[in-house]
């Protein structure tokens, strides 16, 4: 039992900066950040992304050049997104399979030119190379066919392994594709390819300016609700992250963030694991909207959204806001 009132007096410890550093519970650190990157065509390109402000996309060069300041920053590792042409677009996402697709060559370039300083994590779905926007191959019927997806999930790993990639993530929500990665990465000799799942990825409102950002926005034929999770469930997203783990998922990912911190708490109260939250598009956009409203301090903002990741359990947080969060917290 403790004291009670005035022989304790919690506001004791919070009288003085000193003291209430010293008794702070939870840091945020540049070394909790992953950074995520949007690459383009081109080279010597910057395009700015109207409804991310401050985010752009960037050819293979730019991408080195983020990818030399993140380390000078202090964050660990990217991830990787990319804007594919419209015409390398197709059903099938072939492109995905592409050796010298453009996040291949991003790949390889991060690698040339950083080596082992910095990680790469790679999104692993079909979106960004179908003509329809789905993350997987279409029936006749309209329907995300799971098993096909997989198979062309695995190829698009082993080439994304075989470019340098560090992390592979898949996205797409498909069953059984997280043992199906796994079994090929040590099939082919990539062992040390991590695989953090996206195992609780819900069809939220909050991805919209991602979907700018890549180029599917306005490509989408019906929605993504027969794959990714309903908002609504929450002991579902424990048998998804369950199923994961157990074929060979090194660390999980809540997605979005804010919106689902209860889901991340509940991960990581269930199964102890690493557990990674992604500060979605939608998320970025509502802080950078309040900034240009001046109902909020984007620095403030950014800090406190960060540390509540970090109090939920969180190892790490993939944001948008992740240089402007180092360069606050390096200061």
């Amino acid at each position: 039992m403790i004291a009670s009132y005035p022989q304790a007096r919690l506001r004791r410890t919070r009288a003085t900066a000193w003291s209430r550093a010293l008794h702070r519970e939870v840091l945020i650190t540049p070394a909790d950040l992953i950074w995520p990157l949007f690459v383009t065509e081109g080279s010597g390109v910057e395009q700015p992304i109207a409804s991310l402000p401050g985010v752009s996309r960037w050819s293979v060069d730019g991408i080195v050049a983020r990818a030399r300041e993140a380390v000078d920053l202090g964050i660990p590792c990217l991830a990787l997104f990319p804007n594919t042409q419209a015409e390398r677009r197709s059903d099938d996402g072939r492109e995905a399979l592409n050796p010298d697709n453009l996040m291949c060559r991003a790949i390889k370039a991060i690698r040339d030119a950083c080596g082992d300083a910095i990680g790469i994590l790679t999104d692993v779905a079909l979106d960004p190379y179908t003509s329809h926007g789905q993350d997987g191959l279409v029936n006749t019927a309209g329907y995300v066919e799971n098993d096909a997806t997989v198979d062309v999930l695995v190829g698009q790993s082993l080439n994304q392994a075989a470019a340098g990639a560090d992390i592979i993530a898949p996205s797409d929500m498909m069953d059984g594709r997280v043992g199906a990665i796994r079994d090929a990465l040590e099939r082919d000799g990539h062992a040390n390819v991590q695989i953090m799942s996206y195992a609780a990825k819900y069809a939220s409102a909050f991805y919209g300016p991602f979907r700018d950002a890549v180029g599917s926005r306005g490509l989408l034929k019906g929605d993504k609700k027969t794959y990714q999770m309903d908002p609504g469930n929450a002991e579902e997203a424990l048998r998804e992250v369950e199923l994961d783990l157990a074929e060979g998922a090194d660390s999980v990912m809540v997605k979005p963030g804010l919106p689902y911190l209860d889901i991340a708490v509940r991960v990581k109260e269930a199964f102890g694991v690493p557990v990674f939250a992604y500060q979605v598009s939608g998320e970025y956009a509502m802080i950078e909207a309040a900034v240009a409203a001046g109902a909020g301090e984007r620095d403030a903002l950014v800090l406190e959204t960060l540390l509540a990741f970090k109090r939920a359990g969180c190892s790490g947080v993939l944001t948008y806001h992740a240089a402007h969060a180092a360069r606050l917290l390096g200061a």
